[in-house]
């Protein structure tokens, strides 16, 4: 496989610092039968690609080119290590199960997927996308799992042709106008959607009107509070506190303390699972807080979570993605995850990763091009034909693609927490609260 004229991959290549090192995730063999969300991308992907001149390449990105037999190579930056490590291997799983459901193969190709752990933090985030940018032959990246990896590996990846779709993005930063990065798209919702339904629950469901916060200094934590204070002031709320952790704390009394003393009557904290944990946990000893609601957001939305809040996340709230809303095809990819895992998904955003292979798969087919039994694929082209994507059938929704890289049909409720021993909200409808 060769990429060419891309001259702007010595920079990258100059640039390698630092390394993150995820073993690959592997394509397992082909389902049967693939979802009704699969059938237009399998459909396409079965044809053959339009012929063209012998070594034509004139994308202004460069072309990758595949000779026969050899792999399509799709890269992912996703957490799979530490704390976090169950919101990348929730995504990566769903990206298994579309490989499977496209018969492992696009255009007669095997997929072959190469990961990079991007630790859901800045510095992992340019690790994994300096790796994964020095790799010429890879056509796209799934990824990243955290908002503020994206930040600092976005450019990176761009630089050098890639286009990302990302599973588990949701902090309105990275689809602003003013700083969105060409080559960057995500399946996930933006948070200023999943603030305003956070805050639509807590001021006309639950009838509070005063509220405090807390994020932990990422874009996605301080991305989110904000959205959601921002909302809840507008439907006539006061935000009594806005306080802020750091990553790696574990003694949150201080803060909660400020909190307490300010009379909040909810707090809202979409951080991550340890320091979510802490927060819960410890809340319950602080005095004044005792007949607070909490809630936290899809960030924390895992069993590991809850294990370690412990008995304190009894009761309290969570916000993410509506599962009940993915309708029939999402109830079938939970068969395949059950049958291939032998557990249900482990996080948020496992149907997110699995739309986001499937436009990659979709768009290659509807691009690439073949030079007698060389596979060409154009990077200016497919990133086009990613930004142009209309109604796409996925999991999630029918997905349509903003200027600046939006593409979900988000969804979003509120879940509460009344099983901390077999906490499920995929399948235990009980648990989603609202929208009801």
């Amino acid at each position: 496989m060769r990429m060419r004229t891309l001259l702007l991959a010595v920079f990258v290549v100059a640039a390698l610092a630092l390394t993150a090192c995820a073993p690959a995730a592997q394509p397992a063999a082909p389902a049967a039968q693939p979802t009704e969300a699969a059938a237009e991308a399998t459909t396409e992907t079965t044809t053959d690609a339009a012929a063209v001149p012998a070594g034509a390449c004139d994308d202004p990105l460069g072309c990758i080119e595949i000779a026969a037999g050899d792999p399509i190579k799709i890269g992912y930056a996703l957490v799979t290590a530490g704390p976090n490590a169950s919101l990348g291997e929730d995504s990566a799983r769903g990206i298994e199960i579309a490989v499977d459901d496209l018969g492992g193969a696009i255009l007669g190709h095997p997929v072959e997927i190469v990961g990079e752990d991007s630790g859901c933090s800045p510095e992992g985030g340019q690790a994994a996308a300096t790796k994964l940018a020095s790799d010429t032959s890879l056509v796209g990246v799934i990824g990243t799992s955290c908002s503020s990896e994206a930040r600092v590996g976005a450019p990176i990846l761009s630089e050098v042709g890639l286009s990302m779709l990302s599973p588990s993005n949701t902090a309105p930063d990275l689809t602003d106008p003013e700083k969105h990065v060409d080559g960057y798209f995500r399946t996930a919702h933006n948070d200023l959607v999943q603030g305003a339904v956070a805050a639509d629950f807590v001021f006309s469901d639950l009838g509070l009107t005063k509220a405090a916060t807390v994020h932990d200094g990422s874009l996605y934590a301080v991305g989110l509070a904000t959205a959601f204070a921002d909302a809840f002031q507008k439907l006539g709320g006061e935000i009594v506190s806005q306080q802020a952790v750091n990553v790696g704390d574990t003694d949150m009394r201080p803060v909660l303390t400020t909190i307490a003393a300010a009379g909040p009557e909810f707090i809202y904290y979409p951080i991550f699972t340890a320091e979510a944990g802490f927060i819960t946990s410890q809340s319950k000893e602080v005095p004044g807080l005792e007949n607070v609601k909490l809630m936290a957001a899809d960030g924390s939305f895992s069993q590991d979570f809850v294990n370690a809040a412990g008995d304190a996340a009894m009761g309290m709230y969570l916000s993410s993605p509506d599962f009940s809303a993915f309708g029939d095809a999402y109830q079938d990819f939970l068969k395949k995850h059950d049958e291939k895992y032998s557990e249900a998904p482990l996080s948020a955003f496992h149907a997110h990763a699995y739309d986001a292979m499937m436009i990659f798969a979709a768009k290659i087919q509807e691009v690439a091009k073949q030079d007698g039994d060389t596979l060409v694929i154009g990077r200016k082209a497919l990133r086009d034909a990613i930004a142009g994507t209309t109604d796409f059938k996925g999991l999630t929704g029918n997905l349509t693609c903003s200027p600046t890289g939006d593409c979900a049909d988000p969804k979003i409720a509120v879940y509460e927490v009344t099983d901390t021993e077999a906490w499920n909200p995929n399948v235990i409808s009980p648990m989603k609260i609202y929208p009801k």
